[in-house]
């Protein structure tokens, strides 16, 4: 499979946590840097303007890389940081294209805020990381593009349990109880609160054995948001979900061709 991986994982880790801006966006990055980072121009210029700064406004920058997946070209990865002894704490999704050199060519991510309450009881980014059943990958992918075309894209919610497991559903997303109940709890709320919440197209897929990511724009009420949904498959069918989406900003303050 290459370096591709480990390359995304340096450019996180050496570039941004140990401080190495420049050494690491020039060593792991191709011939061109494309960057969809609300904020971050092309390039690895735009890249030192952004993060050079923000290494000296944090200081202090404990960063892991809690999931890592790669599909073909294509790299996942999730992150927590944690800036200035906790003062702010976010999850980031990123997800990168790579040239034949397995350097990184295009950057997509979803930054959130972490959020310490849940009504799973369970957080953000914790669960199973291992990647396994690799003979089930084409599977996996096929099952969560169905799901994303049927149910969220289509709106046919009757079909959800062809996709979703009944017996076992665990949710990460902190507004959201485990289980298809309280998926759909989830929804009426929103509803009473005025707010319809719809995925408009799905951007990629990309897979790694029992582990799947989308990363899609959805609208919810009037505001788009970019989002990345990771789920967990066992013996065909979605048994865990993790998520993070960002408001889309108006294209004016947008610093490079925009999220997708």
């Amino acid at each position: 499979m290459g370096n591709k991986l480990e390359n995304a994982k340096a450019l996180y880790l050496e570039g941004i946590r140990d401080g190495n801006a420049c050494e690491a966006v020039t060593k792991y990055t191709g011939e061109r840097y494309t960057q969809h980072s609300t904020g971050v121009a092309d390039g690895v210029q735009g890249f030192l303007d952004f993060f050079e700064p923000f290494i000296e406004r944090n200081p202090v920058r404990s960063i892991e890389v809690v999931r890592g997946l790669e599909d073909g070209r294509y790299v996942f990865l999730q992150v927590y940081q944690e800036l200035n002894h906790g003062r702010d704490k976010w999850i980031t999704t990123d997800l990168f294209d790579t040239d034949d050199n397995d350097k990184i060519i295009e950057h997509w991510d979803v930054i959130g805020p972490v959020q310490e309450t849940s009504l799973s009881g369970r957080s953000q980014i914790d669960g199973p990381t291992e990647i396994t059943d690799l003979e089930d990958t084409h599977a996996n992918k096929a099952v969560v593009n169905a799901f994303l075309n049927d149910v969220l894209l289509d709106g046919n919610f009757e079909n959800v349990t062809n996709y979703i497991s009944s017996d076992t559903y665990r949710q990460h997303n902190p507004k959201v109880r485990d289980g298809i109940a309280g998926f759909a709890a989830f929804a009426e709320q929103l509803e009473k609160q005025g707010l319809t919440m719809k995925y408009e197209s799905v951007f990629k897929v990309i897979g790694q054995g029992n582990f799947v990511v989308s990363y899609s724009e959805m609208s919810l009420g009037v505001d788009r948001y970019a989002v990345f949904d990771i789920f967990r498959l066992e013996h065909g069918l979605i048994v865990e979900h993790w998520d993070n989406m960002e408001k889309i900003l108006p294209k004016e303050q947008w610093g490079n061709s925009g999220k997708f």
